[in-house]
């Protein structure tokens, strides 16, 4: 297992070293002169001046991506434009919010969509079938920042049970950490669940006209561990490729969530980054969204044998 992974870390390496080409040509990618640009129109020559030299611009392109790059590796990430805080301190401090979201967003994804899956596979066709398959439609086409505003007017605004926006600290109070984070984190899992749902039911319907099933059935089996032991262990396998992938998306749908709620979290700082020009901030969390995406894609794989026996890391 262990020489599995770090073949798999070995070939991770030629995709994050693309990746990190396509986020430092970000900044080359704009019209004009990159340092301008980002300054704005009432730069002066000096400040421009200041900033290409700042961010290597002065020097040919292949010691920028160079000199770039070895600061990453570092953990140096350049300054922000705008608030000259250290882009590697401003993750650091917003990163946890980000990665408490995504994992609270995939936990009630998980909690919504199994159930319901179940139940509709159990009694494919039956009115728990259509009210799930009614559930699944309308997750997927309603647009997460829709969803957002609909709770917020619900919970916070009509009812009064829950904070609109804003973020407490784990360590301050994990009470009031867990009451503002509902909303978003129903949010950012509700679309997650849909889509879960219909590919978790349609694997336990193929799952349950399985030959083994009829077996396990016969050899007289409850049918509670028939369903949740046999079936539902099998129909997950190809289930946690899709989730695993969905968890890196997952990240990057907190952009959205982020902003509605006011969370201060990556995804908030990425938003305010772009509109501000201040390209830094953005190519480290480009760069830091792409790594995550190669951890879970991992992660999946390494779930297989657990999952899977039969299946063999090589």
């Amino acid at each position: 297992m262990l020489n599995y992974i770090i073949r798999r870390l070995f070939v991770a390496v030629p995709v994050l070293l693309l990746i990190s080409i396509i986020v430092f040509l970000l900044v080359h990618l704009l019209p004009g002169d990159p340092a301008t640009v980002m300054l704005g129109e009432e730069s002066t020559p000096e400040m421009i001046q200041a900033l290409r030299a700042e961010l290597g611009l002065d020097q040919p392109l292949h010691k920028q991506y160079l000199q770039w790059l070895t600061r990453c590796l570092s953990g140096d990430f350049g300054r922000s434009i705008q608030t000259r805080q250290p882009v590697s301190e401003a993750l650091v401090q917003r990163l946890p919010v980000t990665i408490e979201l995504t994992l609270l967003g995939f936990c009630v994804s998980i909690m919504i969509a199994l159930p319901i899956a179940v139940a509709s596979a159990v009694r494919p066709n039956s009115w728990i079938d259509v009210m799930g398959s009614a559930f699944a439609t309308i997750g997927i086409s309603m647009p997460s920042f829709w969803l957002g505003i609909l709770l917020i007017y619900a919970f916070a605004v009509s009812l009064h049970l829950l904070p609109a926006s804003g973020y407490v600290p784990l360590r301050e109070s994990v009470v009031q950490n867990l009451l503002h984070m509902v909303l978003p984190a129903f949010t950012l899992g509700m679309w997650l669940s849909a889509s879960a749902m219909r590919m978790i039911r349609a694997g336990m319907i193929d799952v349950l006209e399985r030959p083994y099933i009829r077996t396990a059935r016969a050899k007289g089996l409850s049918e509670r561990r028939v369903l949740w032991h046999h079936a539902l262990k099998n129909a997950f396998i190809p289930v946690v490729t899709i989730l695993g992938l969905q968890l890196g998306r997952l990240m990057g749908g907190a952009v959205v969530t982020e902003t509605i709620f006011a969370q201060p979290g990556v995804g908030q700082l990425a938003v305010k980054s772009i509109f501000m020009r201040d390209f830094p901030p953005v190519q480290a969390i480009v760069l830091v969204m792409a790594i995550s995406m190669l951890l879970s894609s991992l992660v999946v794989d390494i779930l297989y044998s657990f999952l899977d026996p039969r299946i063999r890391l090589r």
